[in-house]
């Protein structure tokens, strides 16, 4: 799947499941977890998409802030995994 279509799936689901999101009017560089759009249950809801959406398997060592600073790095991230198993 191309990054930009990773990207775009993402946002979409953050700004639909996290009405923050919308008020802020956030981007994909901006700072998720700085800016309160998502905390640690925010983060598992977002974990759960990815999985569903993206068909690959999280571990408890790639919930880690840095993979869920901002929509840029969680679509980079599962952009790493897609690519490492050959799933999306």
């Amino acid at each position: 799947m191309q990054d930009n279509t990773v990207s775009t799936h993402i946002k979409a689901f953050i700004w639909q499941h996290f009405p923050l999101a919308r008020t802020q009017k956030i981007v994909d560089a901006d700072p998720l977890l700085e800016k309160g759009i998502l905390d640690s249950l925010g983060i598992l809801e977002v974990v759960t998409f990815i999985e569903r959406e993206f068909h690959i398997s999280l571990s408890d060592d790639d919930l880690i802030p840095e993979n869920f600073k901002s929509i840029e790095c969680i679509a980079a991230f599962v952009q790493r995994r897609c690519y490492d198993s050959s799933v999306c």
